[in-house]
């Protein structure tokens, strides 16, 4: 019989792998995401997910205290918009060491979720929503 960590790992993976698909924005066959005029290219590194969400949980203690956003700023918290200014968080950087690294992106805290943020721009690349509950 598998051992029940592995089970739970199992299924937390397959659990958050649907939530993604869902909340996956629309695009093109190019790879873009179209959100009124606006049309911002999300071509990016590939982000183990599953890893982050392990890393963050291990490190509970490290988390600066978490609230909920006020909608309209919830609701402009999306994959490829700006970064709401103002409102991210740093990581400690204990735990910012142990998360992935991607060139040209870090990882910042909103609230209770945790955002990829292309450096340059401020573009959101990818947003984990709740990790942080």
């Amino acid at each position: 019989m598998p051992h029940p960590r592995l089970l739970i790992c199992t299924a937390l993976l397959a659990a958050l792998a649907m939530q993604t698909a869902q909340a996956a924005p629309k695009h093109d066959k190019h790879g873009a995401s179209h959100d009124g005029d606006l049309s911002v290219q999300l071509n990016g590194p590939s982000i183990d997910i599953g890893r982050v969400r392990i890393i963050l949980g291990d490190n509970r203690h490290l988390l600066a205290p978490a609230g909920s956003l006020p909608p309209g700023i919830a609701k402009n918290l999306a994959r490829g918009k700006p970064l709401p200014p103002g409102i991210a968080k740093r990581f400690d950087p204990h735990l910012s060491s142990q998360l992935p690294r991607y060139d040209g992106y870090e990882w910042k805290q909103i609230g209770r979720d945790v955002v990829l943020v292309a450096i340059a721009t401020g573009i959101v690349y990818e947003v984990l929503r709740n990790v942080l509950d």
